[in-house]
C-alpha cells in the first residue's frame, strides 16, 4: 500500500510513501530529453520532457513508480487491487500499457490541465512488460502546484477526477475516499469548544484533542483521513531544508512500521522508501525503512539533452551523523 501527497509551499513538493513487504531493486532514474521511450501501442516519443523518479529498470526501460519532469509535473502509480481493469485495445483511444503511463504523460505534458486533455482519450490495456512481470493494478495521482487529478480505470470504464485534497492512498475509488472525508469535519488543529454540554465545565486536559477521532490505524481509507488532515493543516517551511523537512514529517503520519501489517505467510509491510520531490527545481530526496538520511540528487546534474538514462542507487545503510567534541560548560 502507499500514500501520495502534493504540497505546494513556496515551491511545489510532491512525494510518496513505498509500502511493501521488500524492495524490488528500485533506483533512482533520471531519464534525459532524448532517450526515446518506444510506446507497445501509442508510437514513440523521441524528445520529450526529462524525468526524475524512482524506477524499476528492466532490459535498459525505467518503469517508473513515480516522477516529476522538468516543467513541474508530477505523477505516483499507487496499488489499486481488485478495482483496477485493463482492457484489450480499444479502437480510437490512445492505448497505453499501465507501465507505459507516467512516461508517457510526463514526457508530452507541462501541467495537470494539459494531462487532463491527454487522459481523456486514454484506454489502459492488459499489456504485460514483460510475462514474468503482469501488469499491476494501479491508480494515478497527478499533479502541479495548482491542482491534481486522480486516475482510475475500473471496469466502469477511465475516470479522471479533480482531486482538491491532493492526496491518495490505496482502495476503494477516489469518489469514496472523498466521502468518507465528510465524517471528519468536525476536526481541528485548534483546541476545541465544549459542545458537548455547555452547563459543564468541561475543558481540554491537553494538546492535539481537537483531532479527536482522526484513525489512526493502518487501512488506506485511514491514511488518506489522516493524509488529507496533515497536508492541509501542516505549516509550510520558509526555506528549502525545512520545506523538505516539513515534508517528510508529514509522509510519516502515514508511515509503515514493519511488524504492524501482515503481507502475506512470511511477511510484513513496511515503508520501503519516502519520497520527496521539488518539481519547481528538479530535486528529488529519499529515505528508506533502513536509511533515515535524507539523500538528494536532481535534474541539475546531467546533461538532459543526453540519450541514455542515469541512475542511483539507493543508500540503503543507516547514515548516522557522529557528534563532534563536547565542549566545556560555561
Amino acid at each position: 500500500m502507499c500514500t501520495a501527497v502534493s504540497f505546494p509551499q513556496g515551491d511545489h513538493y510532491f512525494g510518496r510513501t513505498l509500502d511493501l513487504d521488500r524492495s524490488l531493486g528500485e533506483q533512482v532514474v533520471l531519464t534525459p530529453r532524448n532517450y526515446p521511450f518506444r510506446f507497445r501501442m501509442a508510437g514513440a516519443l523521441e524528445r520529450h520532457h526529462a524525468l526524475i523518479g524512482m524506477a524499476l529498470v528492466r532490459e535498459g526501460c525505467p518503469l517508473y513508480y513515480e516522477a516529476a519532469n522538468e516543467a513541474g509535473l508530477a505523477m505516483a502509480g499507487l496499488n489499486f487491487p481488485g478495482n483496477a481493469h485493463y482492457t484489450a485495445p480499444a479502437p480510437g483511444r490512445d492505448n497505453v500499457a499501465s507501465f507505459e503511463l507516467i512516461p508517457w504523460v510526463l514526457g508530452q505534458c507541462a501541467s495537470a490541465h494539459q494531462a487532463q486533455a491527454l487522459l481523456n482519450r486514454l484506454c489502459l490495456t492488459d499489456t504485460p512488460f514483460q510475462v514474468d512481470l503482469p501488469p499491476a493494478p494501479l491508480h494515478w495521482l497527478v499533479a502541479d502546484r495548482e491542482q491534481a487529478l486522480v486516475v482510475e480505470q475500473t471496469r466502469e470504464g477511465l475516470r479522471v477526477y479533480p482531486n482538491p485534497a491532493m492526496v491518495l492512498t490505496n482502495n476503494p475509488i477516489f469518489p469514496t475516499q472523498m466521502w468518507n472525508l465528510n465524517r471528519y469535519l468536525n476536526l481541528t488543529r485548534e483546541e476545541p469548544d465544549n459542545r458537548f454540554a455547555p452547563a459543564l465545565e468541561l475543558a481540554p486536559d491537553c494538546l492535539g484533542m481537537g483531532a479527536v477521532g482522526l484513525p489512526g490505524d493502518l487501512s488506506s481509507p485511514a491514511r488518506f483521513v489522516r493524509a488529507a488532515f496533515a497536508r492541509f493543516n501542516a505549516t509550510p517551511g520558509r526555506t528549502e531544508q525545512e520545506r523538505v523537512t516539513q515534508f517528510f514529517h508529514l509522509l510519516d503520519t502515514v508511515a509503515q512500521t514493519q511488524g504492524l501489517a501482515r503481507a502475506g505467510r512470511d511477511g510484513f509491510e513496511r515503508t520501503v522508501y519516502a519520497c520527496c520531490c521539488n518539481t519547481s527545481r528538479g530535486w528529488y530526496y529519499y529515505v528508506t525503512y533502513e536509511n533515515r538520511q535524507i539523500t538528494r540528487m536532481g535534474l541539475d546534474q546531467a546533461d538532459l539533452e543526453g540519450r541514455t538514462p542515469l541512475a542511483w542507487p539507493l543508500a540503503r545503510e543507516q547514515q548516522l551523523c557522529l557528534a563532534p567534541s563536547p565542549v566545556p560548560i560555561s
